[in-house]
């Protein structure tokens, strides 16, 4: 347990009376406009403001999502720190994960909080060059790793994983409603007369996509259909998609259920490769709604910046209730379909894939 920061603390390193220090942080009048800001940013060095409770009314705000109702005695309460695994397609000029970020950084600016975003390091210690007494809550987007989920365990502060589980740190997730979504799409296509399908992507990549391939099973298997899966496509890279595609020999399904949208753009340029149209030869469908490509008849809008500003939401209820239990919310989805959803008409009784 940290001690308290004391107004006397904040005093002698800031150089001013303690009649000052107390006056800016109550908020009251009397102080000029300069000392009030060396006071502010001396008490969030020190980490003064991880120990002031969040009121009540600015709790129920913040679970509300409505940013105008929070006081405005919340700004300046230090630093919540934005932290992004190291990995080339997890950033802001990524189709998800950008708005995503947006939402994270759109709602800390609402709500007056500083913002530091970091991507994950390679060395061990994650905050050897931080000062964690000056943060009050961790927001992680994406897959960051164990050990430094670890890492923050260690430090005893709030965090809230962005589309993401790992058994290293129990605490508060945001993700999208994935087994919902992907049953409503199984569902269609299955009342609308698809009976061979085939799952694309690797779906130990993320929590969000083991979610949609159980669900892919389980609504085939509800329905007495047949789950003859191609190993191969489920290793999802775009060499091993264009393998499986040429090893099928004929053995072309209705519908491939993809992932996600860059996965289902990928299938679909092999697919070309091999000379197999979209949608006319089999469907492709994906799941994130990342573009407005007609060849993916089906896909679920995300409402990615949503996943953000919940996630700070969340955060700033957790940093008012400590004790409560953890909670995972998952924002639901809609389906968006594009094409007509009819079974292919074929020449043979399967489509035939080229060995180009």
């Amino acid at each position: 347990m940290r001690k308290k920061v004391t107004i006397q603390q904040i005093a002698n390193q800031a150089g001013v009376s303690k009649f000052s220090v107390s006056r800016t942080l109550t908020g009251k009048p009397g102080v000029s406009e300069r000392t009030r800001e060396l006071i502010v940013h001396v008490a969030e060095q020190l980490g003064y403001y991880n120990h002031m409770p969040i009121s009540v009314s600015d709790s129920s705000a913040a679970r509300s999502g409505d940013a105008g109702q929070i006081n405005k005695e919340t700004r300046n309460r230090g630093t919540i720190l934005v932290l992004f695994p190291n990995v080339r397609f997890q950033n802001y000029d990524s189709a998800y994960w950008g708005p995503i970020l947006e939402g994270v950084t759109t709602q800390l600016n609402e709500y007056g909080l500083d913002i530091l975003t970091v991507t994950e390091p390679s060395h061990d210690n994650l905050f050897s060059l931080l000062n964690p007494e000056a943060i009050r809550g961790t927001i992680t987007v994406g897959a960051v790793s164990s050990a430094s989920l670890f890492d923050l365990h260690k430090l005893g502060i709030p965090v809230v994983m962005i589309d993401h589980m790992d058994a290293s740190l129990c605490c508060d997730m945001i993700f999208t409603d994935n087994q919902t979504s992907m049953r409503e799409l199984m569902q269609l296509l299955v009342t609308k007369g698809f009976r061979s399908f085939q799952f694309v992507g690797n779906k130990t990549e993320a929590y969000s996509f083991f979610e949609r391939w159980t669900v892919f099973r389980l609504v085939l298997e509800q329905f007495g259909i047949a789950c003859n899966q191609n190993e191969m496509l489920l290793k999802g890279t775009f060499e091993d998609i264009g393998q499986a595609l040429t090893d099928m020999q004929g053995t072309l399904p209705e519908v491939f259920v993809c992932m996600n949208d860059a996965t289902a753009l990928d299938l679909i340029e092999q697919l070309s490769r091999h000379g197999i149209k979209t949608p006319d030869e089999c469907l492709v469908t994906g799941f994130d709604h990342i573009n407005d490509l007609h060849s993916i008849s089906v896909t679920v809008h995300v409402n990615k910046k949503m996943l953000g500003m919940r996630a700070v939401d969340q955060m700033l209820w957790r940093i008012a209730n400590p004790e409560a239990p953890m909670e995972k919310k998952q924002l639901a989805a809609e389906l968006v379909i594009r094409n007509q959803l009819s079974v292919p008409t074929r020449g043979n009784e399967e489509a035939a894939i080229s060995n180009n």
